[in-house]
């Protein structure tokens, strides 16, 4: 098979490093790709947003399954295009995307069919939104309706906080008209878990718990980012949490989702809140995560290839996911300044060591190759370096062994990702 992955980061190297091994991938490409993906795919230049394009390519390529991994294109409406070109494409429509595409809708679904999340109230107007926060009860969340890259979330301690978030996300737009609506939701406390589960329409089969780290700096200090490292599996997500959600939550948000005549095909991400009155749902995303990919992808022992073509298909029900017993760490490399001002253009030196090593991994993120056989630093997460080990500790270990081995100026991680395993 002929496959395009449309994406540039971390996840969607992990993606082309899974579909690389399935014996069905005969050509794999990926649009636009980054400097690690090049290892397995010939990179394509043409933006992720560029539909016609994209479809265009496939058709001429005699593309047989193309892989979407990030949100933009989906909830764009990447793959309505694809279909009404008669293309096989991995994804959720537009309709039903929005799962992830707005947070309001996500809420009011939740709200609808009976889904345990937080209270909540949306807002299309700041004035509204600042008279309800007089009234409220701190600490408070703020989100962004729309797609902030994972950045839009404001969890504020006092009223002046709050009023504070209202104008950033309303009228500074500091996201875009992600901000023209807003939810305000109460702040819940809890382990946070993600967990990622492949959809057919009907059919929902979930894969192995992850947790991630959104906080720039250690002891989820600093500002929100896209993840700086991640483990899997979660050893808070505990078979008596896996019961109550695939009860209250999984298969109950795939019949919702169908209900509402938005049938979804794809990747359903939940982040769970582990609280004191049971699981709840943070937040939905309409694709794999990025780090968690890195992590899960690693440990999946199923050919994606056959897993991606029973979604499309709709016969997911015959396929059973199954992953190794032991565990993986996914430590990122940022460029100093992330989230907000940092240079790239750096050399990366030191992916010999992981030569022939077959526990330890770089997925790329933020990448390029320069034409003279050199990758350089291209964005603000640039790496994930990632370990498998018999357990979580051995893969945390390993992995903070395996960033030592690469060197690029304005190199920085977190020292923590994980420690929250010496708790459970």
């Amino acid at each position: 098979m002929k496959i395009l992955i449309v994406g540039s980061g971390g996840r969607e190297h992990a993606i082309a490093w899974k579909i690389a091994q399935s014996p069905k991938a005969e050509k794999i490409y990926c649009a636009p790709g980054n400097g690690g993906i090049a290892e397995y795919a010939e990179c394509v230049d043409i933006g992720a947003m560029e539909f016609e394009k994209l479809a265009a390519f496939a058709k001429e390529k005699e593309i047989d399954l193309t892989v979407v991994g990030m949100d933009d294109p989906l909830v764009g409406g990447i793959v309505d295009v694809f279909e009404k070109e008669g293309l096989r494409v991995f994804g959720p429509r537009k309709n039903a995307a929005i799962l992830e595409g707005s947070k309001a809708f996500s809420k009011d679904l939740m709200k609808k069919y009976g889904i345990p999340t937080a209270a909540y109230e949306n807002f299309t107007s700041p004035e509204k939104a600042l008279e309800y926060l007089e009234t409220a009860k701190m600490p408070i969340v703020l989100k962004a309706d729309g797609l902030a890259l994972g950045k839009g979330v404001l969890i504020c301690n006092t009223l002046e906080e709050a009023k504070a978030g209202v104008k950033t996300l309303m009228l500074d737009k500091q996201f875009g008209s992600a901000g023209d609506e807003i939810v305000i939701e109460e702040f819940m406390t809890g382990r946070e878990v993600s967990v990622l589960s492949f959809v057919d329409g009907d059919t929902i089969r979930i894969m192995t718990s992850a947790q991630d780290h959104k906080r720039a700096k250690d002891g989820d200090q600093g500002l929100n980012t896209g993840g700086m490292g991640t483990f899997s599996p979660s050893p808070f997500y505990t078979k008596e949490v896996d019961d109550f959600c695939k009860e209250h939550i999984y298969q109950k948000t795939v019949d919702a989702m169908k209900a509402e005549g938005r049938p979804f095909k794809g990747v359903i991400f939940f982040g769970l809140m582990l609280t004191a009155d049971g699981p709840k749902v943070l937040e939905y995303n309409a694709r794999f995560g990025d780090p968690e990919a890195q992590v899960v992808l690693p440990r999946m022992k199923n050919d994606i290839i056959d897993v991606f073509e029973a979604c499309v298909d709709g016969t997911l029900d015959q396929i059973q996911l199954e992953f190794e017993d032991n565990a993986a760490v996914c430590v990122v490399l940022a460029s100093d300044g992330y989230p907000e001002h940092y240079e790239k253009g750096f050399e990366i030196t030191g992916f010999d060591a992981f030569a022939g090593k077959d526990d330890y991994f770089v997925f790329h993120a933020g990448t390029k190759r320069d034409g003279q056989g050199r990758i350089l630093t291209n964005g603000g997460r640039v790496l994930g370096v990632t370990a498998k080990g018999k357990d979580l500790k051995e893969a945390r270990k390993k992995a903070y062994e395996a960033t030592e081995w690469i060197s690029f100026a304005n190199k920085y991680m977190r020292h923590d990702i994980g420690k929250a395993i010496d708790e459970a």
